[in-house]
């Protein structure tokens, strides 16, 4: 096992919708870089999020978990609150926890818009305004994942993926107005990722062949595959990187 570096050994990093996926492999990968101490956000699986405590020991890490709905405000400041008692600051925000109707414009409703948009963007929003409060004087980072469809057409996927496309302008803006802190903010876009949340499209077993089929480098991407990239935005190397979207597909959204 690596020493952690010296200089992430008293990092504190939160991760909502950390219990699975993509937040899950984040975990893992922050842990792997030198990170120690985690506060890992879920919604519903319990069992899931404390698989990722002990998981994170492994690595000489340690954590704990916070049951919240990210949508909701009154739970998303009670996260924050408890991450100030318990730690005293925060270095690494990622912002992953998504959710949202999967219905086309003409069938969405007024409700599930606006929950769709408070699960994703404003969590960024919320989640960043107070994570900055927590950052040390000498920096942080916020990171936040999105998707290829904040920029394309992807059916059923409407009020995600505007979501999505306000949760990248967002970030441009949280970049320019927190780098003079040292707090540099990016998003990740993943792309087709083989996570539990693609097994809600209608047509799964199909979106996997035909995502593989034509992504130039041959397969579907993974959550690991994601969470590397996450992981080097929070890391020294990733300092003069700054309110951008990296896109890791694995080259499919490079073909019309």
């Amino acid at each position: 096992m690596n020493q952690a570096p010296q200089n992430d050994a008293n990092k504190v990093a939160l991760i909502t919708g950390g219990s699975r996926g993509i937040g899950r492999a984040t975990a893992f990968a922050l842990a792997q870089s030198g990170v120690r101490r985690f506060v890992i956000n879920y919604y519903n699986d319990r069992e899931a999020a404390e698989y990722v405590i002990d998981k994170l020991k492994e690595y000489g890490a340690d954590g704990v978990t916070f049951r919240g709905d990210v949508g909701d405000l009154e739970y998303l400041n009670k996260m924050f609150d408890f991450v100030a008692e318990k730690f005293g600051k925060l270095d690494i925000f990622i912002s992953n926890a998504a959710a949202g109707a999967l219905k086309n414009t003409l069938e969405l409703s007024a409700k599930s818009w606006q929950r769709t948009l408070d699960i994703n963007s404003r969590a960024l929003l919320i989640g960043a305004q107070r994570a900055a409060k927590l950052m040390p004087e000498s920096g942080g980072s916020i990171v936040a994942l999105t998707s290829l469809g904040s920029q394309r057409f992807i059916p059923g996927y409407a009020a995600v993926g505007v979501a999505k496309a306000a949760i990248e302008t967002l970030t441009r803006y949280l970049a320019v107005e927190l780098a003079p802190r040292g707090i540099t903010v990016n998003a990740v876009s993943g792309g087709v990722v083989d996570t539990d949340s693609l097994k809600y499209f209608p047509n799964y077993e199909q979106l996997l062949d035909v995502t593989a089929n034509r992504t130039p480098m041959g397969r579907i991407g993974k959550p690991e595959d994601i969470a590397t990239v996450v992981a080097f935005l929070c890391s020294p190397g990733a300092r003069w990187i700054c309110g951008q979207t990296i896109v890791v597909d694995g080259g499919y959204s490079l073909l019309a």
